[in-house]
């Protein structure tokens, strides 16, 4: 296609994959607070505009500027998301996501590095967030700290309250005791 203007009301076939990343990073918007910021949202409409030209079989030149902007933040997006939903899988690695999310393990550590942080320490601190969160919690108060820690992906208790202790500053207990 030759102009945006070509597609319209051109159906888009189901499965596709850029479809499918495009659905995905616009439902991951909807769950995201930081997207209420005003720099936020151009940003992100921008990057949903580029998806959508990608989509409907923009021109080369529109494919190229989407894949540096949309596409890659749409993929990191719903890589996050992946994590995020499997946290508790003790040997979540590069390479599971990377088959579900059909790229490379290499195609990843790039895309979170290029974000400023690696795989590994995306999925401690969101492990970390996660525990803490759960330890705050009054309804979980009976629940053992490492059933908590075990519960968010962590399969060695000394080391979650080793790597707990330095990133909050604070014990498990003591979290649980406030």
């Amino acid at each position: 296609m030759r102009h945006i203007d070509d597609a319209v009301l051109v159906p888009i076939r189901r499965g596709t994959g850029v479809l499918k990343l495009l659905r995905s990073y616009a439902d991951a918007l909807f769950d995201d607070p930081a997207v209420m910021t005003s720099d936020a949202q151009q940003l992100l409409i921008a990057q949903l505009c580029e998806l959508v030209a990608v989509t409907v079989g923009a021109t080369r030149d529109a494919i190229a500027v989407a894949e540096g902007r949309g596409i890659r933040a749409a993929r990191l997006r719903a890589i996050k998301s992946d994590i995020e939903a499997n946290l508790a899988i003790g040997a979540l690695s590069p390479a599971a996501i990377a088959r579900r999310q059909n790229v490379s393990e290499s195609y990843i550590r790039k895309l979170f590095k290029s974000d400023g942080t690696s795989f590994s320490e995306f999925l401690l601190t969101r492990r970390l967030l996660r525990a803490h969160r759960l330890l705050a919690d009054p309804l979980r108060f009976n629940q053992t700290i490492a059933s908590i820690a075990f519960e968010v992906g962590f399969g060695d208790l000394s080391y979650f309250n080793r790597t707990f202790k330095r990133f909050w500053r604070a014990t498990p207990s003591e979290i649980r005791g406030h």
